[in-house]
């Protein structure tokens, strides 16, 4: 995995291929159906740009559309194992429902799927990573399938300009400061995918409980559970918060952050604030990501446990199967 994470920036250089190409036409909305790994970078193209209109359906079937809005919108279903149960059940229903759809994944049942009904397909690299680390590769299709070629072109642009191993220090020294502590990752609205992602790592790399939530939203809610009284105080003791900070949030959302830090600071609550950096939206996006690698790949050298394989999910796939 370490080496995983420091040759990251390479998956920029790939370029994706359509293959059906001739079955696909131009779509300006889109559905993404993907679970787990698989769905993430379907997330960040929010971030990248707002006004993207990308709904991703982490379920099976598909989101309940009316017929006339399914046929608008391009379905791209999305598995990097191409075996997840439901990105196969939503696959069934477009060719029931007869809309055009689009197919990610590195093989499996969904590629033979969309060979045999002559669909759109693209076949990313089987490097052997798993899912969340295979974000470039995921994206690049994602933009290739919906004729974003500029796009395209600049995020190519990380393969120079963004180097994980400078970030390794940082995640390491964050990493032992979050030892013991239950992560709860907080950002603004926009920057919620990614504060998510930051979560998931936590979650599968690191192998520790992790929570997210966006700013202003946890004001109103949240931030009560953590009022630290004396019958509370030992519910709350094992949290610490990470705060993704951007210089483009609204004036409102950084000051919600300064008071939020000063109140759980004087509540003795470990906060911990991580900026994100780099003119280009890309590379703010994905240096805080490789940033999220390393902090979770140390976290489970600091408890002990395997980095790359999630046990406890692997178990839960099995059982359902039966």
């Amino acid at each position: 995995m370490k080496e995983a994470i420091k040759n990251f920036n390479k998956q920029f250089e790939y370029e994706p291929e359509i293959e059906n190409a001739e079955r696909l036409r131009h779509f300006d909305k889109f559905i993404v159906v993907g679970l787990g790994g698989s769905h993430l970078a379907a997330d960040l193209l929010k971030v990248w740009n707002p006004y993207l209109d990308v709904v991703v359906h982490e379920d099976y079937g598909l989101p309940a559309f009316s017929d006339k809005e399914l046929k608008e919108r391009l379905v791209i279903l999305s598995s990097y194992s191409g075996n997840t149960e439901e990105a196969l059940d939503a696959f069934n229903e477009t060719i029931e429902k007869k809309l055009t759809c689009a197919v990610i994944s590195t093989g499996g049942k969904l590629i033979e799927l969309a060979k045999k009904h002559s669909r759109p397909y693209i076949a990313m690299p089987d490097t052997g990573i798993q899912p969340r680390l295979a974000l470039g590769f995921g994206f690049k299709a994602l933009l290739k399938l919906m004729g974003q070629d500029k796009a395209l072109q600049e995020i190519g642009e990380l393969a120079q300009s963004l180097k994980p191993a400078d970030f390794e220090k940082a995640g390491r020294a964050l990493a032992k400061r979050l030892k013991g502590f239950t992560p709860v990752v907080y950002s603004s609205s926009r920057n919620l995918p990614i504060a998510r992602d930051w979560k998931i790592n936590f979650n599968e790399t690191g192998e520790t409980p992790a929570f997210y939530n966006a700013f202003p939203e946890l004001n109103h809610n949240e931030m009560a559970g953590f009022g630290a009284t004396s019958k509370t105080k030992k519910l709350s003791a094992r949290f610490c918060f990470v705060l993704l900070q951007d210089e483009t949030d609204r004036p409102r959302i950084k000051k919600r952050m300064a008071v939020f830090k000063q109140l759980y600071k004087k509540r003795n609550f470990i906060v911990e604030a991580v900026k994100l950096t780099g003119q280009d939206i890309f590379y703010k996006i994905f240096s805080s990501l490789v940033l999220a690698d390393w902090a979770a790949y140390y976290l489970a050298q600091e408890y002990g446990v395997e980095a790359e394989q999630a046990p406890i999910v692997e178990e839960f796939k099995k059982l359902i199967v039966k």
